[in-house]
């Protein structure tokens, strides 16, 4: 993954910690990781130091000890204004900077940090939380490609990668994969509910609902079928599943609503940026 490098996480919060979880858990050292989070006594903070993991709460603290080859940015967009200057010298002395921070493009980050800086921009989603998480990538042009095989080393410890082939892509892919767990989420809610509208208890609705969310999930991760090719196999043709999928399939259906929700978080994510 980074086989001797060092690397600092610049931010440790679910995201940032479910990620160095994932790297320790893959092998990586505690003693090759430094966090700077200001919740550096807070009890999941303190599993990472009794793992060997550094923990300071301000740059300041990390002193000249340390210097990374990785510098992974995990912090909330309106934090990152403030302090990105800090560590340009860490620019300066060929670390590789990764960024999970939404709407920060790499030009923001070339600005703070140097024109020569080798930049990362990623868009990950919250079920790297469970290491089943799907992240894209993309670097400027002072990546090298074992700089890029190792970013991608550290972002598939929590799930699933790819590359794009360009940076404008990104905003697709938030509405698309970013933002895209809210939507199960939400389809979830609905199919409990139209369980309850159908005269089901409220609780075993949504155990209906959940577990058949999640159990299709895997059965698509572990299948070879295409996602078409797995509803046709459950489809018995004039049988229940065809009445549903009647309506879900309509003109005014599943389709056309679904293409208006990624075309909106698609303009949003182009004016967060």
């Amino acid at each position: 993954m980074l086989n001797n490098g060092t690397l600092l996480l610049v931010g440790c919060g679910k995201m940032g910690g479910a990620m160095l979880q994932g790297w320790l858990d893959r092998g990586l050292k505690g003693s090759q990781v430094a966090i700077v989070d200001p919740s550096t006594q807070a009890d999941y903070m303190q599993s990472f130091v009794k793992q060997g993991v550094r923990a300071v709460e301000s740059l300041a603290d990390l002193g000249n000890s340390f210097h990374p080859d990785y510098v992974l940015f995990a912090v909330k967009p309106q934090m990152i204004d403030a302090t990105i200057a800090d560590y340009q010298g860490y620019a300066e002395q060929g670390a590789v900077f990764l960024s999970v921070i939404a709407g920060k493009k790499i030009s923001f980050f070339e600005e703070h940090l140097g024109a020569d800086a080798a930049i990362v921009r990623t868009m990950p989603n919250t079920p790297a939380a469970v290491s089943r998480g799907m992240t894209v990538l993309y670097a400027n042009q002072n990546v090298s490609k074992e700089q890029a095989d190792a970013c991608e080393g550290l972002m598939a410890a929590v799930g699933e990668t790819a590359w794009l082939d360009s940076e404008e892509q990104i905003d697709a892919v938030t509405g698309v994969s970013g933002s895209g767990p809210a939507y199960i989420f939400y389809l979830a809610e609905c199919l409990a509910q139209a369980g309850v509208d159908a005269g089901l208890p409220k609780e075993l609705a949504r155990k209906l609902a959940d577990t058949t969310v999640f159990g299709a999930g895997e059965l698509l991760r572990l299948s070879d079928d295409s996602p078409s090719q797995l509803r046709i196999n459950v489809t018995s043709p004039n049988g229940t599943t065809q009445a549903a999928l009647e309506v879900l399939m309509a003109d005014d259906g599943l389709q056309p609503v679904m293409t208006q929700a990624v075309a909106a978080a698609t303009k949003r994510s182009k004016e967060l940026s």
